[in-house]
């Protein structure tokens, strides 16, 4: 029930989608110091509310300044295959959970003048009471594979534990675990997710994307685009630059494994 507060509008029985502007930090402990802080914006969207009643503010499968594409996630299906809440249940019930019935709210980047880069989508599954009955973690690294890390039973500003298995910089091996916590204020009008990476000697990476919700409007929506003009496109620019600066500080290199042969870990 960590969202409804906010969320479901008083006149409304079904929740509305919102647009986050916060900030994306990363610090990376070792072999060598590097950390730096971008502001962003993302969406959290209410995906059964979509699929129920659409969006009259946000541009659905289709072109606009700042659009969702349900291809863009799970498999890549699109809407009339069920889109990505349909890829979504059907996984959750392959891995035994049946009872996601809620809300499924879906925290993500748009589409930007239709371009989009998805370093880390969460999906957080609630019950029909509003509960959280799991957390799906999709991550997309810039070689075009996918991995998702299914939490299983989670709670808010608790620890949760997945093993890395996805390749996703050249400057961080396949090794060790991530570590997650996602946290909301009282009021429920700012959220944070926060993944760090360790290692058998310890937290190598911090990482952590953190905003004020609002709901999407016209006024919302410009400010978005207006004040981050492409948006994704500079994302994967600051990745390359980034990398850049790790190679000079002389940060090994891993050379990419094969992907996972499964698409989803619990």
């Amino acid at each position: 029930m960590w969202l409804r507060g906010l969320l479901v509008q008083p006149d409304m029985d079904v929740a509305q989608p919102l647009i986050g502007f916060g900030v994306v930090r990363h610090t990376r402990l070792r072999p060598a110091a590097h950390a730096f802080a971008y502001p962003t914006y993302f969406l959290m969207l209410p995906m059964r509310g979509l699929r129920a009643l659409g969006s009259a503010r946000l541009a659905l499968n289709r072109f606009a300044p700042i659009s969702f594409f349900d291809c863009d996630h799970g498999d890549g299906r699109g809407p009339q295959a069920g889109g990505a809440l349909g890829w979504l249940d059907a996984e959750l019930a392959r891995n035994g959970i049946c009872d996601v019935d809620g809300e499924v709210w879906l925290h993500c980047y748009p589409r930007v003048w239709g371009f989009t880069f998805k370093p880390v989508s969460f999906w957080y599954c609630h019950r029909a009471d509003g509960s959280l009955r799991a957390i799906v973690v999709e991550v997309n690294n810039t070689f075009g594979e996918r991995h998702c890390y299914l939490l299983d039973d989670p709670h808010l500003g608790t620890e949760l534990r997945a093993d890395k298995v996805l390749h996703v910089s050249p400057f961080a091996a396949v090794a060790g675990g991530y570590r997650f916590r996602f946290m909301v204020t009282p009021g429920r009008e700012r959220t944070v997710a926060r993944v760090d990476w360790h290692d058998a000697d310890g937290p190598v990476l911090q990482t952590s994307v953190s905003g004020h919700l609002e709901p999407v409007s016209t006024r919302s929506l410009r400010r978005a685009a207006w004040g981050y003009p492409l948006m994704t496109l500079a994302l994967v620019g600051r990745i390359h630059w980034q990398a850049l600066q790790l190679w000079r500080k002389r940060v090994p290199f891993f050379h990419k494994p094969a992907a996972p042969s499964q698409f989803m870990t619990r």
